[in-house]
């Protein structure tokens, strides 16, 4: 397969949002003006930026500045998950797309990550074991090393597992 068709299947969203001086529909389509503005907005919903929307002065013709000043974390990571929607590819990667919220945002998100994956494969990378709460299967680096992988349940159960430790002591300090 040639890397350019690998891609157009991926979507990933980081910590760090990278938004446009230009309007919410270019933001959100990367310019593609074949999305039809009903699906732009189907998938604002679905992320749960209802509200935020309806704010909007023009609505998808509203302005953001680039990087997105003016922009709460959170609005700005539902903003990268609508565009994943949109682009509606089978592998979502999540590199710490959480780890700038508080916890109040990250609850909100946990909807949209909820319905990002939806018939999706996802990667996580997180430090936070709350992003890793739906994960089928997990695993944990430490100093660039694989120290444990298997299914989340089964580590979770597993008194002697890494995964069970970091989730009974809170530590988060190690990727899962």
């Amino acid at each position: 397969m040639p890397l350019r068709t690998l891609r157009q299947h991926i979507g990933m969203v980081t910590q760090d949002v990278q938004l446009f001086h230009a309007s919410v529909r270019d933001n959100l389509t990367f310019f593609n003006h074949a999305i039809p503005d009903k699906q732009i907005i189907e998938a604002i919903h679905a992320v749960g930026l209802t509200t935020w929307y309806h704010n909007l002065a023009d609505g998808l013709d509203s302005i953001l500045e680039a990087g997105g000043t003016g922009l709460s974390a959170g609005e700005a990571q539902l903003l990268a998950f609508t565009r994943v929607l949109l682009h509606n590819p089978g592998l979502v990667i999540l590199d710490e797309a959480s780890s700038r919220l508080d916890l109040a945002t990250e609850q909100l998100i946990e909807h949209a990550i909820n319905r990002l994956f939806e018939g999706r494969t996802a990667l996580v990378i997180a430090h936070r074991l709350a992003t890793v709460q739906h994960a089928d299967y997990i695993l944990i680096i430490e100093d660039g090393r694989i120290i444990e992988y298997g299914k989340r349940e089964m580590l979770a159960n597993d008194a002697h597992s890494h995964f069970a430790h970091l989730l009974q002591t809170g530590l988060e300090e190690v990727y899962a």
